[in-house]
């Protein structure tokens, strides 16, 4: 396992760390991984650090980073990646991205501005969704449809309900099919303001990419409506219009956004009571939230997307 203080240990085992180095701890984000801020011959790096046993996912991670890289995407560049074996601890060095997080940023600037750092946002997310499943993979719908079945076994079991889940469980039941046939594409998986920076009222790029995943890149929007909207509606339909090239979304797309955000509804619940159920009453006000921007999924489009 990874010691809880182990800068001394990267500084003895990975020489760029050697010499006048700052290393500085980051604990923003629910990441498994411990992250580090280094300063080095007045160059800012980001050090990320893992359990070794998870090293040939993390090589993967790093492998999308290198395609990010060829893809022109505004993200962190793989610089090296290695493990120290007697510690157990997996490690990769990244360019830093600076700049502040999008949903402290947002707030303070002008609906115009907010909107159209969103239209960047959709733009990258566009770029990131280039990367196409090189391996045999099964099937997005085989995969997410047994992976929400679980969530219902588990939700059941819980002492927290939505109200009138049945309505959901409904419209998810009738929508399922949806799903099949849709392609299977590169996912950063956690897509929102909480993992893009911006500096100077442009996005700078975005973090985090160590929840990947392959499947439908609609998916990827769930998160717009869970997490984004909250902070900022203007970037939301902005994120939204950059990825479809200032078009209006087809009726498609809609369909399976909110196909997405209703499943998400139910594994949220189930995901933060396992994991931070001091947080419960916080996700519940988001849920209720998405349930009201959808009249409970009477309407797929959300009530906040004007435009």
């Amino acid at each position: 396992m990874e010691p809880i203080d182990n800068t001394h240990i990267f500084r003895e085992h990975i020489p760029f760390l050697q010499g006048n180095v700052q290393i500085v701890p980051i604990d923003k984000g629910y990441s498994s991984d411990k992250k580090y801020k280094v300063v080095k011959d007045n160059q800012t790096y980001l050090l990320r650090s893992f359990n070794s046993k998870h090293y040939q996912e993390k090589q993967f991670e790093y492998d999308a980073l290198m395609k990010m890289k060829e893809y022109k995407v505004k993200c962190s560049r793989p610089l090296h990646m290695g493990s120290i074996r007697e510690h157990g601890v997996g490690y990769m060095l990244l360019t830093f991205i600076e700049g502040n997080d999008a949903s402290e940023e947002l707030p303070i600037y002008s609906s115009n501005e907010q909107y159209n750092i969103g239209l960047e946002a959709g733009i990258e997310l566009l770029k990131i969704h280039q990367y196409k499943a090189q391996d045999p993979i099964s099937s997005w719908y085989d995969r997410k449809a047994k992976k929400h079945k679980r969530y219902i076994e588990e939700y059941y079991k819980m002492d927290v309900r939505v109200k009138n889940d049945f309505r959901i469980m409904s419209f998810i039941d009738d929508n399922l099919q949806l799903m099949k046939n849709r392609p299977n594409l590169f996912q950063h998986d956690d897509f929102h303001v909480g993992n893009l920076i911006i500096k100077d009222k442009e996005l700078s790029g975005v973090i985090d990419f160590n929840r990947y995943d392959w499947g439908d890149p609609v998916h990827e929007f769930l998160k717009v409506g869970m997490f984004s909207a909250e902070v900022s509606i203007p970037f939301s339909i902005g994120q939204i219009m950059g990825y479809h090239d200032n078009q209006d979304p087809t009726e498609l797309f809609w369909k399976l956004y909110s196909l997405y955000l209703a499943m998400c509804i139910i594994s949220s619940v189930v995901w933060i009571l396992k994991v931070k159920p001091e947080e419960t009453a916080i996700m519940m006000d988001k849920i209720n939230r998405v349930l009201d921007d959808h009249s409970y999924f009477e309407h797929e489009k959300p009530k906040w997307f004007k435009i």
